[in-house]
C-alpha cells in the first residue's frame, strides 16, 4: 500500500496526526487487485471461448495489433516520446517472446488442453524466471527454499502429463503441455530481456510498441499457417466476437491498467499474488461455464504447482528477479 508521509508539527499540547491512507485510495487499489484476480483469470477461458471459430494465432493477433493500434498514437502524443531504432528492436524481440511464443502458445495450447489446466501450467512463468536469471551471465544462483519450489513445480508438471489413467483420470495433452511449457519459458526469457533491452521511459508506451509488434508477428505466423484460409468471419460465433471484444478491452485494456497501478500503490510481494490467485480463478470458471472436468489429478497438481510458485514468489532474494510480470495468457 502507498504509505503517507509523517510530518511532525510542534503544537503545544496537540499529538502529531496518525498517517491514514485516504478512503479512496484504499477502494482503488482493491478494485484493482479484484481486476486483476477476476478479469486476468478469466481470460483463459476467454480464450478458449474464441477459439471456436478464430484460428488461435490470428485470434491472438488480433487482439494485440488492436490495442498497439489504439494505445501507441495517443501515448506517442501524451508522452512525447519518440522511440529509437533500439526501442523499436526490443520491442520486437520482446513481442515476439512474449506475444507470439508466449501468448500465441497458450492459444494454440487452449485447442486441446482445458483453460483451467492451461492457466495452472502457465503459473509456471515465476519458476522459470528463477532459472533463466540463474543461468544468464552472472545470474543469481536460487536458495534452498528457491530450488525446492522448483522441484515441486516440475513434480507438478509430471503429475499433469504422467501415466495415463493414473487415479482413474485422463492426463493433459502431451503436445498442448509442451506448448504451455515452451510459451511459459519464452515469457520468461521475454520479461528478462525487457528490463536490459532498452525499452521507453513511459512503461505504456513500450506495452503499446510490443503488442503492435507482436500483433503483427502473429498475424504474420497465422498468415504462413494458412490460418486466413480457414477463417470464415461469416461463420463466426457471437460468443467469440464478445470473447475477443473482451480480450481487447478488459484483458489487455483494463486489466493490465489496473495491474500497473498496483505496481505503483502497493508491494511486489502483494501484486505477486496474483500468479497463484488467476488459476484458481480460472479452474473455477472454467468447470462452472464451460463444463471442464475438475479431477483428482488436477486438485493435487495444482495444489503441488501452486505452493510452488509461493515458495518461489515469497523467498527473499538478493535481486528482484522474481518481480511480478503478467503471464503469457493475461496481458
Amino acid at each position: 500500500m502507498s504509505t503517507t508521509t509523517l510530518v511532525t508539527q510542534k503544537t503545544v499540547g496537540t499529538p502529531a496526526p496518525l498517517p491514514r491512507t485516504p478512503v479512496g485510495t484504499t477502494t482503488l487499489v482493491l478494485m484493482a487487485f479484484a481486476a486483476v484476480y477476476v478479469v486476468w483469470g478469466a481470460t483463459f477461458l476467454a480464450i478458449r471461448i474464441g477459439i471456436e471459430s478464430f484460428p488461435p494465432l490470428i485470434l491472438a493477433g488480433l487482439r494485440h495489433i488492436t490495442v498497439g493500434l489504439f494505445l501507441y498514437p495517443i501515448l506517442r502524443r501524451k508522452t512525447g516520446i519518440r522511440p529509437t531504432a533500439a526501442n523499436w528492436r526490443t520491442a520486437v524481440v520482446t513481442g515476439g517472446l512474449l506475444l507470439f511464443v508466449g501468448n500465441g502458445g497458450v492459444s494454440w495450447a487452449e485447442q486441446t488442453v482445458p483453460s483451467g489446466i492451461a492457466a495452472l501450467l502457465v503459473a509456471t512463468v515465476s519458476l522459470w524466471l528463477v532459472i533463466v536469471d540463474w543461468l544468464r551471465p552472472g545470474g543469481v544462483k536460487p536458495a534452498p527454499r528457491v530450488a525446492m519450489g522448483l522441484l515441486m513445480g516440475f513434480l507438478g508438471l509430471a503429475l499433469l502429463v504422467g501415466p495415463a489413467h493414473l487415479g482413474g483420470s485422463e492426463r493433459v495433452d502431451p503436445r498442448g503441455a509442451a506448448v504451455l511449457v515452451v510459451a511459459s519459458l519464452a515469457w520468461a526469457c521475454g520479461s528478462l530481456y525487457s528490463k536490459h533491452g532498452g525499452m521507453p521511459s513511459s512503461p505504456m508506451l513500450g506495452v503499446a510498441m510490443q503488442s503492435f509488434a507482436g500483433g503483427a508477428i502473429l498475424l504474420i505466423a497465422g498468415l504462413f499457417a494458412g490460418e486466413f484460409h480457414a477463417l470464415h468471419l461469416g461463420a463466426i460465433l457471437l460468443r467469440s466476437w464478445l470473447a475477443l471484444a473482451y480480450l481487447i478491452v478488459f484483458g489487455s485494456g483494463i486489466g493490465f491498467s489496473a495491474y500497473i497501478y498496483i505496481l505503483h500503490k502497493s508491494t511486489a510481494a502483494r501484486v505477486a499474488t496474483y500468479a497463484f490467485v488467476n488459476p484458481v480463478v480460472a479452474l473455477f470458471l472454467g468447470w462452472l461455464i464451460a463444463g471442464e472436468t475438475i479431477t483428482l489429478r488436477t486438485v493435487i497438481a495444482a495444489a503441488v504447482i501452486l505452493t510452488a510458485v509461493i515458495l518461489v514468489i515469497t523467498a527473499p532474494h538478493p535481486a528482484p528477479v522474481t518481480d511480478p510480470v503478467p503471464a503469457p495468457g493475461e496481458v
